[in-house]
């Protein structure tokens, strides 16, 4: 194999890259970004971006010497427009076709939009190019690149006023650092408890308090219609007013150039346990849709860690064919929220118990284990030591019986 394509300049993508080069491979490794960015990391821009603590020139993911001792065939700024897998050819927005004898797709996502912003059909212009980000000209903001980050930080701050449509992780972290900056905010969520779909209700209400306790107009159970004129209008005629809105209701894969290249896409690019898409086609970070064994069912994990683990492992198989192995991570993700660490490793959605097993919710400072099936699926942690956290990650590598790891401690709703 004389030349790898990675198609995804940001962290699953330069993770394959550089794990080619540690495991020995000495061919031509192009790896194209849409963006002109070197590689950087994504989770400061709705912490330490957006809150000013840090500058641009903090983000990189590698020193640009790093870069250069790779021995990158490097192109930025420039999307990824069509796959020919018969030719073993990625064909680019400049007109160029790079040619492959491996692949790793990474082109990671791009967010949900609401009517009335300026895209049309809700999330961004339907084709899924990683080159269609940003919100330039647009009537609200996303959170999804170092572009994106600088321009909202630059609306926020005392007498401002903030519409957050979203109460997920995104949109929690960026109302928390809007209040940080004294800007007043508003928090619109659909659902009746934030975040209760994967943490549960009790641990969901938890973290919604803390939004009312630092001054949030946190409200529930409420749809957002548009984007309008002076903030966004919601589903019963209601304006809530506001001078900027961010919108964080979730992402799109971007697979749209993928399409009619005969590799099969769903709910982003359908890849088996190996993260494999097709024969010497690899599918790395949160783009890629895989059958994760430890916990037997298919997953997309849009979180830091996943992509770097995933763009490691990828890289191997495809150098190795004969020695592949299973991608079959523990995933982690971790937020910010005000003087909240949280922190969670496994599989959480879809859980069917929840039990409270170190602290308590009401002190904020707790440990919760999730059960799926008879099994330990999941644990999350509030302000807890990192050993804690560690003996129940253990339970949920090795798939722990419920009973013999949680007992008969009292589960979520008894």
């Amino acid at each position: 194999m004389k030349h790898v394509v990675v198609v995804g300049g940001s962290a699953a993508g330069l993770a394959a890259a550089e794990t080619l080069r540690r495991e020995g491979y000495e061919g031509t490794i192009t790896l194209i970004g849409d963006e002109p960015y070197h590689p950087y990391d994504r989770p400061p821009l709705s912490k330490q971006i957006l809150g000013g603590q840090w500058e641009p020139d903090r983000v990189p993911l590698r020193a640009p010497a790093d870069l250069d001792a790779l021995g990158l065939d490097l192109r930025l700024g420039v999307a990824a427009t069509g796959l020919d897998l018969a030719g073993r050819t990625v064909a680019l927005a400049d007109g160029e076709r790079v040619p492959y004898e491996g692949l790793v797709i990474a082109t990671g996502v791009r967010p949900r939009r609401l009517p009335g912003d300026g895209e049309g059909d809700g999330d961004g212009d339907g084709n899924g190019n990683p080159g269609d980000r940003g919100d330039r000209g647009k009537r609200a903001h996303v959170l999804r690149t170092l572009d994106d980050a600088l321009a909202l930080r630059d609306r926020l701050g005392p007498g401002r006023r903030l519409a957050v449509v979203g109460a997920g992780f995104l949109g929690a972290e960026a109302a928390a650092v809007a209040r940080g900056l004294g800007t007043e905010v508003t928090l619109l969520e659909p659902v009746p408890v934030p975040l209760a779909p994967a943490v549960g209700e009790r641990v969901g209400r938890v973290l919604a308090q803390a939004h009312h306790d630092h001054g949030v107009d946190l409200r529930t159970g409420v749809m957002v219609a548009e984007v309008a004129d002076g903030g966004v209008r919601l589903a019963d005629g209601t304006l809530v007013e506001a001078d900027e809105v961010l919108v964080a209701i979730g992402s799109v894969p971007n697979t749209g150039w993928l399409e009619g290249s005969g590799l099969t896409l769903g709910d982003g690019l359908e890849c088996d346990e190996y993260s494999a898409a097709a024969p010497d086609v690899y599918g790395a970070g949160d783009v890629a849709r895989w059958h994760n064994p430890l916990f037997g069912t298919a997953m997309r994990i849009e979180h830091r860690t996943n992509a770097t683990e995933q763009g490691m492992a990828v890289a191997r198989n495809l150098l190795r064919p004969d020695e592949r192995r299973p991608f079959a991570p523990v995933p982690y993700f971790w937020s910010d929220q005000y003087d909240l660490r949280i922190q969670a490793h496994g599989h959480l959605r879809g859980h069917e118990e929840v039990a409270i097993v170190e602290g308590a919710l009401e002190e904020r400072k707790f440990l919760a284990v999730y059960r799926s099936g008879d099994r330990v699926a999941g644990v999350l942690a509030v302000g807890m030591p990192p050993k804690a956290i560690r003996t129940w990650r253990q339970a949920v590598a090795t798939r722990a019986a419920w009973r013999d790891a949680v007992g008969e401690l009292v589960p979520e709703g008894a």
